[in-house]
């Protein structure tokens, strides 16, 4: 049957690396006709794409490869939508189907007549595409710079090369592995060994360059987001930390509640249970694995900076972890939970954050004097030893 048949409702696209297996469907839900795509022929795809019927949904998992098909799909006309990958398979699971390549497309031809669209996962426009882009590629290169750091570190302990340096490439440190590299009558640091660290110190410097070039150009799109100015206004969070919370959440207006996007950051605690109620504490208590582990990541990151400046975020984590005696990792989750739930609130309500927020209708002035007072005591306290929650100095020397 030719593509050019209007009967066609909904299509589902099974995406390969190479190829596209494609089931059409018509309003009766029967199959209408199945294509064979071939990615190599960009334009050759993008002409049988133009022969389908304009405005129907095309439905795709959202597996690896799904940015430029979507690309193409919205270049012709056509609505792209994605499908929860774990959740497709989970459907074909219990429906006892085998898996392969003209069943997943059937499968995904058929999605579009559920009437609740469960399935369905946030398609990024392509702005937020861009910035993940943009973070994605700051990411490997801070990973290939911390990769060879720690080469540079093995090379020295390799060889009995001892330093003091904190940071072993700070100023100091640098002028120090540059000597080494460079200084052929050293007895401790053989040609192989010097000709290895001076290579490795050139690819360090070329990374840092790039880094600072994207970081630049990360810092440019910032200026320009009236979003990502709201949130550097949250204690913990700096340029680089927003840009990461805004690739990774996209629009903040898509989330229904707080809770849903502190259970998509990974940051709500969760516990399976069943049979009888003992009364104790759930065990088995976990963050899950469906979500963004790289928001995660940032919301924890600003976390660590919101308690060290103090405020109402020490307060919280000094509450839970009893002054940081206890359980402090998980009062950095439980402050990046609150950072989450208090970003969420600032961007639904488009205002700036305040440490101290405005008094609720018939609130009386004393507990607002009495919050603020607990809130110097912190700050003043916050300079404290770690792991003890105590003062530093101590309040009694022991000589």
């Amino acid at each position: 049957m030719k593509t050019t048949d209007r009967v066609a409702v909904m299509v589902g696209l099974d995406v390969h690396r190479r190829f596209s297996t494609v089931t059409a469907r018509n309003a009766e839900g029967k199959i209408a006709w199945r294509q064979r795509l071939e990615h190599e022929d960009r334009d050759g795809l993008r002409k049988r794409l133009e022969d389908w019927p304009r405005g129907i949904p095309v439905i795709l998992e959202s597996s690896f490869g799904w940015e430029w098909i979507c690309e193409e799909l919205e270049q012709v006309g056509l609505e792209a939508c994605l499908a929860s990958s774990s959740k497709v398979a989970a459907w074909r699971n219990a429906r006892g189907m085998a898996k392969s390549n003209r069943t997943d497309a059937d499968l995904l031809s058929e999605l579009g007549s559920q009437t609740d669209w469960w399935w369905q996962v946030w398609l990024p426009p392509r702005e937020v595409r861009d910035r993940r882009e943009w973070l994605r590629y700051r990411m490997s290169l801070v990973r290939l710079q911390t990769g060879l750091k720690n080469r540079v570190h093995a090379i020295l302990h390799r060889h009995g090369i001892l330093h003091d340096f904190a940071d072993l490439f700070g100023v100091q440190g640098r002028r120090m592995l540059t000597r080494l590299a460079n200084d052929a009558k050293n007895p401790r640091l053989r040609a192989s060994g010097r000709a290895t660290l001076k290579g490795y110190l050139q690819l360090l410097d070329q990374l840092r360059r790039q880094i600072a070039v994207v970081t630049r150009t990360i810092y440019r799109q910032l200026r320009a987001t009236p979003q990502a100015k709201r949130l550097q206004g949250l204690p913990g969070v700096g340029p680089v930390l927003a840009h990461t919370i805004l690739a990774e959440v996209g629009d903040f207006g898509r989330f229904r509640s707080a809770k849903k996007l502190a259970s998509y950051s990974l940051l709500a605690p969760r516990a399976f249970d069943s049979g009888e109620e003992t009364g104790e504490a759930p065990k088995g208590r976990h963050v899950g694995h469906m979500g963004r582990r790289t928001l995660k990541w940032a919301w924890i990151e600003a976390a660590h900076g919101a308690v060290r400046r103090g405020g109402r975020f020490r307060e919280v984590f000094d509450r839970y972890t009893d002054g940081g005696k206890r359980n402090r990792n998980r009062g950095y989750i439980l402050v990046g939970h609150e950072l989450c739930r208090t970003a969420y609130a600032i961007s639904k309500k488009d205002t700036e954050y305040h440490d101290d927020p405005p008094e609720r209708p018939g609130s009386s002035k004393k507990g607002a004097v009495s919050r603020q007072r607990g809130r110097r005591r912190s700050a003043k306290s916050q300079n404290s030893r770690p792991g003890t929650g105590q003062p530093d100095p101590g309040l009694v020397v022991v000589g």
